[in-house]
């Protein structure tokens, strides 16, 4: 059945397809994967989406929205005259996917999973859902972003992240950022702690670059520079969506060289920016991000050291201040992309279905089987090991019961009475504690020989639970030696070392003597 994955974000929206033989392939957009979640409402009623929105957003930006999932929380959005619910905004960006995935499929997914912020409330998902309703998506599965990068991380890139262990999820996206610390179980992943920032991203650091820009450009051109960041006319709206277009491209450009040109509209001039202007701009915003994932780490009860690893996910964690200060503060290099906005929706489809996931969140983790519960925290039950009974026709042959509830028993005939009423030993207690030669009674089936009394070591009233590695149904070797030749008793071997030595020390004095 063919899966499709799609992690709706705040700048960017990126989907993925797993055929029906396992093999995965991206949604392209105008080339691209990712698919700018903006849309645009035309003056003919159109809804446009994606990078067609972004074209006509210089021709009316009332009719423009960039990032409908930061309004999330307001109810509806304002496009030109026309007001709309936001799920029906979200569906818009959904229906453009399922466009390309039905092209690609040449029919319907079968599976739909789609992402979340890992702090996002039981109201957002149900918008979310909604959103996909109305899209004409099947009913999605919600799984957590950190699940899906941390099962990019293992399933994907093949890191060894062994049960019980710990990593780490840098995202910061757009719109926001979140730290989150999950932990491998037999099931899956476990979210141990989670913390976030709703007003750092690279929205944000746009902000700061247009607001530098303007200690420099407002003092030249107060008049001009006005306009241009708050608008009055048409024109002047054209001009501040230009503005932030190209300062989000220098910013982007700046991850991979040292300095970049920013055109600045109106006022016809081109404004230079390096590397180490960017990073004095938005230092600050990303030591609170760094101070957010430590506030994470600690409060999963764990130090940055016990971690497998710190894994970056989201566009703008490809700036190198991020993992520099990362590495800086807490002593742990983390692990970068190229391509980090893919990296969620990709480990979402390497997510097992059903029993890891549940509303979008982890459950917590179910071990292969139950835990074994002591003897005397039963009710009724005496706190200590029932008698050894002889074994009777309903019998079975030693070894361990499969009940998954009751630690392994001794080496005995398993009786047919409830576990939780012990039988009382039989009359003639010899008989019961029969030594290993004896033979099985007459009137009852041939039985394995058992074997002697119980050590002492095993009549401790409160037994270690059977090992969970070993399946309940598996036999095991009873811990009491059955039986062995007269010649391993203990006393038996001590009796002929000490006659051999003293055959050799009487043989080693006699020579001495005969040979005075």
């Amino acid at each position: 059945m063919s899966v499709l994955g799609i992690d709706f974000g705040t700048s960017n929206t990126v989907a993925m397809l797993r055929l029906n033989d396992g093999r995965t392939r991206p949604l392209l957009f105008d080339g691209s994967p990712l698919l700018p979640s903006a849309v645009y409402l035309s003056p003919d009623g159109r809804m446009l989406v994606g990078r067609d929105a972004e074209r006509n957003a210089r021709v009316d930006p009332t009719r423009f929205e960039p990032n409908p999932k930061r309004r999330i929380d307001d109810g509806v959005v304002f496009l030109g005259d026309q007001e709309i619910p936001v799920p029906r905004v979200i569906a818009y960006v959904l229906e453009q996917v399922l466009t390309e995935a039905r092209r690609q499929l040449g029919g319907e997914p079968g599976q739909l999973r789609m992402t979340h912020p890992a702090r996002w409330g039981e109201r957002r998902r149900g918008l979310l859902v909604e959103a996909a309703r109305l899209a004409g998506l099947p009913r999605p599965q919600l799984i957590a972003e950190p699940v899906g990068a941390a099962s990019y991380f293992t399933a994907v890139l093949g890191t060894a992240v062994p049960v019980g262990r710990s990593l780490a999820i840098y995202d910061l996206g757009g719109g926001t950022f979140d730290a989150t610390v999950v932990r491998r179980t037999r099931t899956g992943f476990e979210v141990l702690s989670e913390e976030g920032l709703n007003d750092v991203g690279g929205l944000d650091f746009d902000h700061a670059i247009v607001e530098h820009l303007g200690e420099t450009y407002s003092a030249s051109h107060p008049e001009t520079w006005e306009r241009l960041i708050n608008p009055k006319e048409a024109s002047d709206r054209r001009y501040r969506r230009m503005l932030y277009e190209d300062v989000r491209g220098a910013k982007e450009m700046l991850s991979r060289t040292s300095s970049a040109d920013i055109h600045l509209p109106a006022l016809e001039v081109d404004a230079h920016i390096t590397r180490e202007e960017l990073e004095t701009l938005i230092r600050p915003y990303l030591e609170s991000t760094v101070a957010c994932l430590e506030r994470a780490i600690t409060g999963a009860r764990l130090q940055p050291k016990d971690l497998v690893g710190i894994f970056l996910v989201g566009g703008s964690s490809r700036i190198p201040l991020a993992a520099h200060l990362i590495h800086t503060s807490l002593g742990v290099a983390p692990t970068t992309l190229e391509q980090p906005e893919t990296v969620v929706v990709e480990g979402v489809l390497a997510v097992g279905g059903g029993p890891g996931v549940a509303g979008g969140r982890l459950q917590r983790p179910v071990s292969g089987m139950p835990r074994p519960v002591p003897p005397m925290s039963r009710p009724g039950m005496p706190p200590t090991r029932p008698a050894v009974t002889r074994p009777t026709p309903t019998a079975g042959p030693v070894g361990m019961r499969p009940a998954p509830m009751r630690p392994a028993p001794g080496p005995t005939a398993v009786s047919a009475q409830p576990p939780t009423r012990p039988r009382p030993p039989a009359s003639g207690g010899p008989a019961a504690a029969a030594p290993v030669s004896s033979p099985p009674r007459a009137s009852t089936p041939p039985v394995p020989p058992r074997p002697g009394p119980l050590p002492p070591r095993l009549t401790n009233p409160m037994p270690p639970p059977r090992p969970t590695s070993v399946p309940p149904a598996t036999p095991m070797r009873p811990p009491v030696e059955q039986s062995r030749p007269w010649y391993q008793e203990p006393s038996v071997v001590f009796t002929l070392v000490v006659a051999v030595a003293l055959v050799v020390g009487f043989i080693v004095l006699l020579v001495a003597l005969l040979s005075n």
